[in-house]
């Protein structure tokens, strides 16, 4: 059975070299991005386009555009570890990054490393909460036009994060998602007590997020998208029907549907088919 393959790359030689090794010919969707029907198997494509900086995304052509988007927040949809930069505010952004790192590749166990990370920024005044958002907060190129054209054509939009929900509050209606679930802060007297509420939002939390919301549309999982790039979103991304590893760790880069690597975030536009023409 043909399937489509999208290709896409912020080097748009690249995407005309990929097409050209494919055998095209190619709809193209937009100046950076081309749809081939193809029979081809991942692992053939792959090699086909190995030293190309492409990302593809490899799915049957009917029901690519999804009503549900899930996505995780830190180093997806925004530029950094909002904990890591908070940390640097106490003095321990090289300490608790250095979790944060083994905790995304899946070498720590994340509620765990979530408590331990928060514990260590007791005492920490509020007011760095919302310094570090103001100072080293930024949506990831192409974040916006991504939520907001999905939302425009009717896809609910989801910021799941094992964050905090004092970032993805402002995250969210920044980037334009219709709800966040993220964790939170216990704090006393205008300080963080070192402790976070319970329970965790984590792996399981992010996947019961996805299977909640599609049954709340009463659609089958299937017709969602996920996107992440840690071991705490792994979960929530092979149980979608897209899921998209964005700048991922290795786990999570090998276990996912695609990969956005050199692209920017309307790559997942692109992989539903949508046009550069229909962009918000």
């Amino acid at each position: 059975m043909s399937n489509v393959a999208t290709f896409v790359s912020s080097d748009i030689d690249a995407v005309r070299e990929a097409v050209q090794r494919m055998g095209g010919p190619a709809d193209w969707l937009g100046d950076n991005a081309a749809d081939l029907v193809t029979e081809a198997q991942p692992s053939d494509i792959e090699a086909t386009l190995s030293s190309l900086p492409v990302d593809f995304a490899l799915q049957p052509a009917e029901g690519r555009k999804k009503r549900l988007f899930i996505a995780d927040m830190d180093s997806t949809i925004i530029n950094v570890e909002c904990l890591d930069e908070l940390a640097d505010f106490a003095g321990l952004k090289t300490e608790i990054a250095a979790i944060t790192e083994r905790a995304m590749r899946g070498e720590l166990e994340f509620e765990g490393a979530l408590r331990e990370r928060v514990g260590m920024l007791k005492g920490l005044g509020v007011d760095a909460l919302q310094r570090a958002y103001d100072e080293r907060v930024r949506l990831n190129p192409g974040a916006e036009t991504l939520v907001k054209t999905m939302a425009r054509n009717g896809t609910r939009c989801v910021l799941v994060s094992g964050g905090f929900t004092f970032f993805t509050d402002r995250v969210a209606q920044l980037a334009g998602f219709h709800a966040n679930r993220a964790n939170t802060f216990i704090i006393e007297s205008d300080k963080l007590v070192g402790q976070v509420g319970e329970p965790i939002l984590g792996k399981q939390a992010k996947l019961t997020a996805l299977t909640e919301e599609a049954a709340a549309l009463n659609i089958d999982i299937k017709d969602s998208i996920a996107i992440g790039d840690g071991a705490n979103d792994l979960a929530m991304i092979e149980a979608a029907g897209l899921g998209v590893a964005y700048r991922a760790k290795p786990l999570v880069a090998a276990q996912a549907d695609c990969k956005v690597d050199y692209a920017d975030l309307t790559a997942v536009l692109y992989f539903q088919g949508y046009r550069q023409s229909e962009f918000a």
